[in-house]
């Protein structure tokens, strides 16, 4: 479980020029995923086997241009 007390580094793409992107915090093996446009908002949890198939399929092209 990731604690709000913990400090997380926040970062988003450098192809992102707004706040309409996404932000990655990293926690162990744990990768965050939050709105940045919305930082007190919901955050998704995924574990490193997931991020990298994720990683994976973006650079494959599986979702598109």
């Amino acid at each position: 479980m990731i604690m709000q007390t913990e400090k997380l580094r926040w970062r988003r793409s450098s192809r992102c020029a707004s706040n309409t992107c996404v932000e990655i915090a990293t926690v162990g093996d744990t990768y965050l995923v939050r709105d940045a446009k919305d930082p007190n908002g919901a955050v998704l949890s995924v574990d490193a086997a997931s991020w990298a198939a994720f990683l994976s399929a973006v650079k494959a092209g599986e979702f598109g241009s």
